[in-house]
């Protein structure tokens, strides 16, 4: 038979009483003792809470193997089921950085042990914005979703957690007057920043205009290599999709690209890591912004102004979300439904039929 008694930290006042190991209304570890089929044990359980160690102790006495898995185990295994997925190198960077905080958080504890206060302790820790923690907590639910599916837990500690609440501001597209103001700052850009590389310029508006006609996200244009414009079209896999896209591309367009193609064959990119030289062309993109006097501006603006501009001469919006490279319909409509002009029209028209 095992049992349980708390072994308070020397800060603890039961510490001080007779017979401390009657008193456990506090949170100093849980211990376990005594005879488990046979052999003897003395040892922590790792948790502080009294539930989730009578938890363990029940699942021990049945016989529950699972139930001795360790946190740290099981996050290899879970990285190791993701890798055999061969999920996508960025997702496989997000889990393993999860994985580090799950192992240093929880260590050597049971899975079984980690209870929904463990989890919602866990996200206020995080000092994220609203829409990363919600990202995050989702990790957490998945990996525990393969933690329950394996049988090592009893059931889902995350799901219990909620999500920060996120009101999304959806970026605006560039008008056209604001569209000419970053041309003409395009032009005045190495008077502005003459310690700027000689080439920075010409780039900088091939890139603009590459994302301005393209739609293309600001990752997926820095990564552009020469063989992927075609006849005037430019053939791409949305790098979040798979999915191959024909973009025929104005003839402005072309000619920006052709003056920055590199011995390499990439445009922008001249080697190294692909995240540092997108967040180089970012910061290279804002100051182009801040001459224009479009302080707010941020590259994912010219996408928008591809989107809206399809959408505003009729375009359906299941075309320009093949477009986008969005996974769904849905993350089309949620972010530019307003922009949708026979749903515009209609909404008009029954308005109007309200007059009469």
């Amino acid at each position: 038979m095992l049992n349980l008694w708390r072994r308070h930290l020397r800060s603890c006042p039961h510490s001080r009483k007779k017979d401390p190991r009657k008193w456990n209304k506090c949170q100093c570890p849980v211990w376990v003792q005594g005879n488990l089929h046979g052999e003897w044990m003395k040892k922590g359980l790792g948790v502080r809470s009294w539930e989730a160690a009578q938890r363990i102790v029940r699942g021990w006495e049945a016989g529950d193997k699972t139930s001795s898995v360790t946190m740290r185990e099981a996050c290899k295994r879970w990285l190791a089921d993701c890798e055999a997925r061969q999920l996508k190198p960025a997702s496989l960077k997000k889990y393993r950085h999860l994985q580090k905080e799950l192992e240093t958080e929880f260590g050597d504890r049971p899975v079984g042990s980690v209870t929904v206060d463990d989890i919602r302790q866990l996200r206020e820790s995080w000092k994220h914005t609203g829409m990363t923690t919600a990202k995050r907590l989702e990790m957490v639910r998945s990996f525990f979703s393969f933690c329950l599916a394996s049988g090592w837990c009893p059931g889902n500690p995350a799901k219990m957690v909620r999500a920060p609440q996120v009101v999304q501001v959806p970026t605006l597209p560039f008008s056209k007057a604001e569209f000419e103001k970053i041309l003409w700052a395009l032009e005045v850009y190495p008077e502005k920043h003459p310690q700027s590389p000689p080439d920075t310029q010409r780039k900088l508006r091939a890139m603009i205009l590459l994302m301005r006609y393209s739609g293309i996200r600001i990752s997926d244009a820095v990564a552009l290599t020469a063989d992927r414009i075609k006849g005037g079209r430019l053939f791409l896999y949305q790098a979040k999709t798979g999915v191959p896209v024909y973009i025929p591309l104005p003839k402005e367009v072309i000619e920006a690209l052709s003056g920055c193609e590199e011995m390499s064959g990439r445009y922008f990119w001249p080697g190294g890591s692909l995240k540092t030289w997108t967040t180089e062309w970012q910061a290279r993109m804002k100051k182009v912004f801040v001459i224009a006097g479009i302080p707010s501006g941020h590259p994912h603006r010219l996408r928008d102004s591809f989107s809206v501009g399809l959408l505003e001469n009729g375009v359906p919006l299941e075309t320009v979300s093949l477009l986008l490279g969005h996974k769904s319909i849905r993350t089309t409509e949620k972010h530019y439904a307003p922009f949708v002009k026979s749903r515009q029209e209609s909404l008009e028209k029954a308005v109007k039929l309200t007059w009469q």
